[in-house]
């Protein structure tokens, strides 16, 4: 089923997802829907539930490798359920982020280079793992979507203030489109 996504100033996107007790058929179909909306949106790589429309706690992601070459691939699809970080790094790294849901639109943000997390797959077994940089940003970047929490609020509020305007006209821009 083709997913729609939802964009800046949609309320669900400030919802915080619903814990996911049992993997159903119907979560795994969503699973493959929400990669299959990733991979068809240009060089996207990471999905959020509340993006898609749905309020709960899954997301899927594709890392992306850089080559000396100067090229870049993507790694296989993953998906997350139920992620809990913790046990972030006092180490902490400024990168530009992009986000789907704001086209268009890169911020400064400042994260912990190191973070740990624990979810389940789409077996339903429990994963641990303790990323590191762009993995790490990632991974925190798709959790705040679903804890409601956007790119922006993460930024410089100086800075946020400067992109208001952006904001609010993207806001009005798909409203219209709802």
């Amino acid at each position: 089923m083709k997913l729609p996504l939802h964009y800046y100033g949609d309320p669900i996107l400030r919802q915080k997802g619903k814990e996911i007790k049992e993997i159903t058929p119907e979560i795994v179909q969503l699973a493959h829907d929400m990669i299959e909306k990733m991979l068809d949106l240009n060089n996207s790589i990471g999905l959020s539930a509340n993006q898609v429309g749905k309020v709960l706690r899954i997301f899927v992601i594709r890392e992306e490798f850089f080559h000396k070459d100067g090229t870049y691939s993507f790694g296989p699809p993953e998906v997350f359920i139920n992620p809990v970080l913790s046990n972030p790094s006092e180490e902490l790294e400024e990168m530009q982020e992009g986000c789907m849901s704001i086209p268009k639109l890169y911020v400064h943000v400042v994260r912990p280079k190191k973070i740990h997390i624990s979810y389940q797959n789409l077996k339903g077994e429990t994963v641990e793992e303790d990323p590191e940089n762009f993995r790490a940003r990632m991974l925190m970047h798709e959790n705040d979507h679903i804890n409601g929490v956007l790119m922006v609020d993460r930024m410089d509020p100086k800075e946020r203030k400067k992109i208001e305007p952006v904001l609010q006209a993207m806001k009005k821009k798909y409203a219209k489109k709802s």
